[in-house]
C-alpha cells in the first residue's frame, strides 16, 4: 500500500485551489467555507435547486451535510449529486445526526440510493447505523456502538463500493483495498461546535486533487489534526483554539506535517 503524504497532497491543493461546493449545515456553513479557504482552496455555499446542478459542473467536489436538513434541502442534494455524477468529481456525504431521528435515516439512505456517493463520513454511530446497526446517535454526538468498527466501515463499504470514513479519537479510513488508522487531533476540537463539518470538508478538499479518496480522507484528516494539535499549543479555550485552528492550518509547513503526522496503514 502507497504511503500517505500529506504535505505532498496539501501542496497540490495549495496549487491547483479547487473549488469546493457544499450543501451543507447552516450551523456551521461559515467555518466549513472559511477552512477551506485556509487550506488554499476555493469553497462555494449554493444550496437553491435552481442552480445546485449548474454549479456542481464547474466544481472539483461537491460535499452534502444533511446536518440542518428540510425535505427540500435533501432535494437539492440530489440534484447536485447528480450533477456531480455525471461530471465525475467525487461526493462526500456527511451522514451528520444519522441514528437520531427517523428522517436523517430515511434521508441518508435515499441520498445513498439515488447518486453514487464517493466518500461516506460520520461518527460511529451515524455510520453503525447507516450500515445497518441498532444504534441512536446523541443529536450530533456519538452513541454507543456494539460492533467492532472496523468491520462496520468494511461493510458500508462493500454494500455501497465507496471510501467510508468513522470519525472519533481515532478517525477510521477504510476502502475496499485499504484501512488506514489516523491518529492526529486534539481533545479541544470535542469542545467546538463545528469540527466534524469542516472536517467533511477538509476531505472534500482533497479529494477534489487526489483521486484515490481512502488515501485523501486520510491525508485530510490528519492535516486537520496536526493544525488541531498546534492550534491547541497557543489557545486558552475553545473560541481562542477555533481563532488558531484556522491560522495553524493555513500556515503548515513540510517540516510539521512530516514531523506530526500519525497515519498507520
Amino acid at each position: 500500500m502507497e504511503k500517505v503524504n500529506v504535505f505532498t497532497l496539501l501542496e497540490k491543493v495549495r496549487a491547483q485551489k479547487p473549488v469546493v461546493h457544499h450543501l451543507t449545515n447552516w450551523v456551521t456553513i461559515y467555518d466549513c467555507a472559511q477552512i477551506v479557504k485556509s487550506l488554499g482552496a476555493s469553497p462555494v455555499m449554493a444550496h437553491a435547486k435552481e442552480e445546485v446542478g449548474d454549479m456542481a459542473k464547474i466544481a472539483s467536489c461537491l460535499v452534502l451535510n444533511i446536518g440542518t436538513l428540510t425535505v427540500e434541502f435533501i432535494d437539492a442534494m440530489k440534484l447536485a449529486a447528480r450533477s456531480a455524477n455525471e461530471k465525475g468529481i467525487p461526493v462526500i456525504l456527511d451522514v451528520c445526526g444519522a441514528g437520531a431521528t427517523r428522517l436523517r435515516d430515511i434521508k441518508s439512505l435515499e441520498l445513498l440510493s439515488d447518486a453514487k456517493i464517493d466518500v461516506i463520513k460520520g461518527n460511529s454511530s451515524e455510520i453503525a447505523k447507516i450500515a445497518g446497526e441498532n444504534v441512536r446517535t446523541k443529536g450530533v454526538d456519538a452513541g454507543k456502538v456494539e460492533k467492532d468498527l472496523e468491520s462496520v466501515a468494511k461493510d458500508l463499504v462493500r454494500k455501497y463500493n465507496c471510501t467510508v470514513v468513522i470519525t472519533g479519537k481515532d478517525d477510521i479510513v477504510a476502502d475496499m483495498h485499504k484501512f488506514y488508522v489516523v491518529g492526529n487531533g486534539h481533545v479541544m476540537m470535542t469542545h467546538v461546535v463545528g469540527t466534524g463539518c469542516m472536517a467533511a470538508s477538509v476531505i472534500g478538499t482533497f479529494c477534489a486533487i487526489e483521486k484515490d479518496y481512502a488515501m485523501a480522507s486520510a491525508a485530510a484528516l490528519s492535516c486537520f489534526g496536526i493544525a488541531a494539535e498546534c492550534a491547541a499549543k497557543k489557545a486558552k479555550g475553545p473560541m481562542e483554539f477555533k481563532q488558531k485552528l484556522f491560522d495553524c492550518i493555513y500556515s503548515l509547513d513540510k517540516k510539521t506535517v512530516t514531523r506530526l503526522q500519525k497515519i498507520r496503514e
